[in-house]
């Protein structure tokens, strides 16, 4: 049986971030419930989740660690005893940026835990109930720097071109049982973390366009590929980053 929008979830971790809560919103939007989901500031993903009931829309939030195994099958157990996470969007993600010369251990530790394990940890248990639905969506956030690069971000560039690899595997192994998994790879965008990195002339450099993207921006070309429609897109990386590449 595949999904309709009446029974359509979807679970977006990350979600009470500038573009976890775009992606949520515009989810919600098409007809999903959303499952918010935060690290530890439950009261952030509820804030979110509030807001799109009082738009009409269906959400709830839940907050685990990632990085953790245990807390994160058990959340995810507690999900699916009400049915198939239909979409799972591994949003979550942070920056810990320093030179590789000058590098910890640590900060190259939590950044690649955070991206790689914590995709693995959402998207490994959701997989065969997916499957059994018939239809399925992984989406995953990478970023322009797992294609191009970024000095000071060895960490982070390469938790996210893991991330890219490891989706379009997935790709070719869920691809006939009615699953896509994609990336979408954001360049500058207007938040909280981009206003601490860069500044206006350094933005005008950096992006062809010669501007910051917007959460939303990066939201609908998520909402897309968890759509019916998108149905034959599977196993792209996917920029939305002004023309930087």
């Amino acid at each position: 049986m595949k999904a309709s929008p009446e029974t359509r979830r979807a679970l977006v971790s990350g979600g009470s971030g500038d573009i976890g809560a775009a992606v949520c919103k515009a989810l919600a939007a098409d007809g999903w419930h959303v499952v918010v989901h935060a690290n530890t500031r439950l009261e952030r993903a509820q804030a979110v989740a509030e807001a799109i009931r009082d738009e009409g829309g269906s959400a709830e939030a839940v907050a685990f660690d990632l990085v953790d195994a245990q807390a994160s099958a058990s959340a995810l157990e507690t999900l699916l005893a009400s049915g198939p996470i239909h979409a799972a969007i591994s949003n979550a993600g942070v920056h810990d940026d320093a030179p590789m010369a000058g590098m910890s251990e640590a900060q190259w530790t939590r950044v690649i835990d955070v991206s790689l394990h914590g995709f693995f940890h959402l998207v490994q248990p959701l997989l065969l109930p997916m499957a059994r639905a018939r239809f399925g969506r992984v989406v995953a956030i990478g970023s322009v720097a797992g294609v191009l690069g970024n000095r000071g971000q060895t960490n982070y560039a390469a938790a996210k071109a893991g991330l890219h690899g490891a989706v379009k595997s997935l790709a070719r192994e869920m691809a006939s049982r009615g699953i896509t998994a994609n990336v979408v790879a954001p360049g500058v965008i207007a938040g909280r973390m981009s206003e601490a990195l860069f500044a206006p002339e350094q933005i005008k450099a950096m992006v062809p366009a010669g501007r910051v993207g917007t959460p939303e921006d990066v939201a609908a070309l998520v909402a897309f590929l968890c759509s019916a429609q998108a149905g034959y897109v599977n196993g792209q990386v996917i920029g939305v980053n002004g023309g930087m590449g």
